[in-house]
């Protein structure tokens, strides 16, 4: 699929990319409603139907992704229950041997989210896959969220890379597109972020069904 001799840096997303987006999906569209039903004393589709809302409105920007920002608009404490959930944190397929391969070739390796730090935190203590990456980073670290072409500005001046040859694999198009605004020129989407649910379109994206297809 892409030439390992063109390519010196590795970026990837951890939800739906390294790990599988069940998780998540799961937890914002079924957990948080539960627990907010029977905190609120509201119907478990009264809340859900609030939540999705909610969420709807706040899509592609920093507070989305943002615990802190959760926990007060919600009155929840989010990463509590997400520890109730955290048994269905896991990691896809390949993903690991992937990493050691990446490493192994002496390919540069870093983890790009858009995910909380708190959320980060929490799925490098199940997962243990921090030990696979040269450098970590989250968009609130830099202020900016990876659907925005300034993101990959500002992770230059704390990670620098070659846009021409690196490589970003990615499960969301609107971050794929904007690091192909800003200049990455080996992209790849995956095809089921979520194990739980179809494969998803991915446009004209370059496309895996499992990290074995990319295996240096």
């Amino acid at each position: 699929m892409i030439s390992w001799n063109a390519i010196d840096t590795v970026l990837l997303d951890m939800d739906g990319t390294l790990l599988d987006l069940n998780f998540d999906n799961h937890f914002w569209q079924v957990h948080v409603p539960l627990r907010y039903a029977e905190i609120k004393g509201v119907t478990r589709d009264a809340a859900r139907e609030e939540l999705m809302a909610r969420y709807h409105a706040r899509a592609g920007t920093l507070e989305w992704y943002s615990v802190d920002f959760w926990e007060t608009e919600l009155e929840l404490d989010i990463m509590q229950l997400k520890e109730e959930v955290a048994h269905l944190i896991a990691v896809h397929p390949h993903v690991t041997a992937f990493l050691a391969a990446a490493r192994g070739a002496g390919k540069r390796v870093a983890l790009v989210t858009n995910a909380h730090h708190k959320s980060l935190t929490l799925k490098m203590a199940r997962t243990g896959l921090q030990d696979y990456f040269d450098f970590l980073v989250t968009s609130h670290e830099l202020g900016v969220e990876k659907e925005d072409p300034e993101f990959w500005r500002r992770l230059q001046t704390v990670f620098p890379f070659d846009a021409g040859r690196s490589l970003l694999v990615d499960d969301s198009l609107p971050v794929l597109d904007s690091a192909r605004a800003y200049g990455i020129r080996h992209l790849v989407a995956v095809l089921q972020p979520d194990t739980q649910k179809p494969p998803k379109d991915v446009g004209d994206y370059a496309a895996i069904a499992s990290f074995a297809a990319l295996m240096p």
